[in-house]
């Protein structure tokens, strides 16, 4: 038996087990990609891993205690981003990852900016989880101050497996923009981004994150900063090569010294699954996403995580199936029908 099928197998067990025999379990191990260590997605990650961990010999299920699912360990696991977790769940390299919608869909369809590529078909959604939005970020005391301004500069636009490198090279192109032509493209996270920019070796770093981001919240507080604005044109031309995304707003209180709101551009943040998982493990797995236990880790974690809301657990699925445990949850919740 392979390691990852191991892994199913004693998660199916875990899945389907009591909490008294926990500890009789071996535990076993569900992987979440997230992202680097200054964006959101990992610490979001690291949360929800909490959420639905349950080791042999834990108390879970009572009070004061986290909903998981006994005898699992769920562990986030630092990775360049969405094209990268779509490709780790595809392949079953991981359990689970969050990505960007546009790209789930993208990467599903084999469309868009993954045409020509094979489909990533092994991907079924489970819950929408916060949005993000596009920060264009540069020093206070920067010449720039329009995307305009960007021509001939260099620039921090995601790693290269990131769906932050396509939300940067997508508004990038809505001006015209190509790398290695129109300026010069550096495959970093948005914590190599602002060291580069703290040391004045790079002009801007563009990213696709949720708000506050940790790389950005120690630059404003250290350097200062300013976030570019995206005009009402420029986003729509964005919108309309990828209508995933919307319009947003980064409000002043986001980072430190930002004296106005600034409009930009959002996109959905999501938890993908591999088909393969059984369907009693996902069925549990959102079970403890949703609980009020995990509501209260949410709210008290990170600032993002009180966006985090049944309410809106469904949006921004696009073509991407259901995986079924997950489908099952939500129609004997009423939340589809």
């Amino acid at each position: 038996m392979t390691f990852r099928r191991s892994i199913l197998a004693a998660a199916t067990a875990a899945a389907l087990a009591l909490p008294g025999a926990a500890s009789a379990q071996a535990p076993s191990f569900f992987r979440i990609g997230t992202g680097s260590a200054g964006g959101t997605y990992y610490p979001i990650g690291g949360i929800i891993a909490n959420a639905l961990s349950c080791p042999p010999g834990a108390a879970c299920n009572t009070a004061g205690a986290t909903d998981g699912i006994p005898g699992m360990v769920a562990v986030a696991q630092a990775t360049q981003g969405s094209v990268q977790n779509v490709a780790l769940v595809h392949s079953g390299n991981a359990e689970s990852g969050f990505t960007q919608s546009d790209v789930a869909h993208w990467a599903y369809t084999a469309t868009g900016l993954f045409q020509g590529r094979p489909a990533q078909n092994r991907i079924r959604f489970v819950a929408h989880l916060f949005p993000e939005h596009i920060h264009a970020v540069v020093r206070r005391d920067s010449p720039i101050q329009t995307f305009n301004d960007l021509r001939g500069k260099r620039i921090a636009i995601g790693l290269q497996a990131s769906g932050a490198r396509i939300g940067s090279e997508l508004i990038l192109g809505a001006y015209g923009f190509q790398a290695g032509r129109d300026f010069t493209a550096e495959y970093l996270n948005q914590a190599q981004g602002t060291e580069r920019m703290q040391d004045r070796g790079l002009d801007a770093t563009i990213t696709v994150v949720g708000y506050p981001a940790a790389a950005f919240t120690e630059f404003c507080s250290r350097s200062g900063c300013r976030i570019l604005p995206i005009p009402e044109a420029e986003a729509g031309r964005v919108i309309e090569n990828a209508p995933f995304y919307g319009r947003g707003v980064i409000p002043r209180t986001a980072y430190e010294g930002l004296t106005a709101d600034t409009p930009t551009l959002t996109v959905g943040a999501v938890l993908v699954v591999r088909d393969s998982l059984p369907d009693d493990l996902v069925y549990n797995i959102t079970r403890a996403l949703w609980s009020d236990t995990t509501r209260g880790l949410l709210d008290r974690g990170h600032a993002k995580g009180r966006e985090i809301v049944r309410e809106n657990a469904l949006s921004g699925r696009g073509v991407v199936p259901f995986h079924p445990g997950a489908e099952r949850f939500y129609r004997e919740a009423g939340i589809l029908r």
